[in-house]
């Protein structure tokens, strides 16, 4: 049948003069073949030839010192102008209230968050305490900005005042685990920051989002600080998980399994910070009557303990 004819055929062939590793010259010939009926052999071909040449190389292009003075290596992360006026608690109060009022999809929202996500970097935590009683409220959709505009603010006084929401339970659920979540992007965390959520940890109720949140943040703290091992406030961490393992990861139900896995995959978590626990990872990963999926976590468990530690007296040949 006609539809089975090849009716469009195309041909492209292409040439490159190269010398010294530079393209001189690239000539081109593209042809092009429509069969409308072919049975009868009609039809229409277009041929169309391109050259490219080099005509000359600029061994170097000057610029004006002047057109340089302003230039500067970045990254592509957003900026945005230092504020160098002072922020004061009122207004960033007003930008909440303007925020209520603008349209939820508008640019105008946008740019309002993302100023109060800077501004708010520039409050002392009573400022910001202060800030959240007088701003606490929700919008007419429900929506609570500085509550989602916090997690961003990533400085010391910022955690703090997240850690006494999560901790007085002012903040719903879904929310704690934003907060949690947001601590692994901090980009430097302080050692107050650490101070403020070790105590979390304890807490009966301390969540998946918890303990994996909080020790991302001793990792990256620890990535910056090769000494963080002797900090208090990372040991406050370390001594909390290993109590948890309580000497060789024992469980008694499947409940204290579940939470025995996500205490493993914390510490694991944590990097350098867990070097301290690693005879006690060995210990768990050796005995051959715990359940399987605890010796696995126990080994996955160091995956950023430095190699050094790594050796056999440590880790033993638990497959054996």
């Amino acid at each position: 049948s006609q539809s089975e004819q090849q009716i469009v055929s195309s041909q492209l062939e292409c040439v490159q003069s190269i010398r010294d590793g530079v393209l001189e010259e690239v000539r081109c010939t593209e042809s092009d073949r429509v069969t409308l009926f072919p049975e009868q052999g009609s039809g229409a071909e277009t041929q169309t030839r391109s050259v490219l040449k080099l005509m000359h190389v600029e061994k170097e292009t000057l610029h004006r010192k002047g057109d340089s003075e302003d230039l500067y290596v970045t990254d592509i992360l957003y900026e945005r102008e230092v504020t160098k006026r002072e922020v004061t608690g009122a207004e960033v109060t007003e930008l909440v209230w303007k925020l209520c009022l603008a349209h939820s999809t508008s640019y105008e929202t946008a740019d309002l968050f993302m100023t109060l996500v800077f501004e708010l970097r520039h409050l002392s935590l009573e400022a910001l305490r202060a800030l959240w009683q007088r701003s606490s409220f929700k919008c007419r959709d429900n929506w609570q900005p500085l509550i989602d505009a916090l997690p961003s603010c990533a400085t010391e006084a910022c955690v703090v005042l997240m850690k006494d929401l999560i901790a007085s339970g002012e903040v719903e659920e879904d929310k704690v685990d934003y907060f949690f979540w947001s601590f692994a992007f901090i980009p430097n965390p302080t050692l107050g920051m650490i101070e403020s959520l070790a105590p979390l940890l304890k807490s009966p109720r301390a969540s998946q989002s918890c303990f994996l949140g909080v020790t991302a943040l001793v990792h990256r703290f620890c990535s910056a600080h090769s000494s963080c091992g002797v900090v208090p406030a990372v040991q406050s961490v370390m001594r909390t998980l290993g109590k948890f393992l309580g000497g060789n990861c024992t469980v008694q139900n499947p409940e204290h399994l579940s939470k025995m896995q996500l205490v493993l995959k914390a510490i694991g978590n944590a990097g350098l910070a867990a070097a301290a626990l690693a005879p006690a990872l060995s210990s768990c990963a050796a005995l051959r009557s715990h359940p399987m999926e605890i010796r696995l976590a126990a080994v996955q468990a160091f995956r950023r303990i430095p190699c050094s530690l790594r050796v056999s007296d440590l880790l033993p040949h638990i497959w054996d």
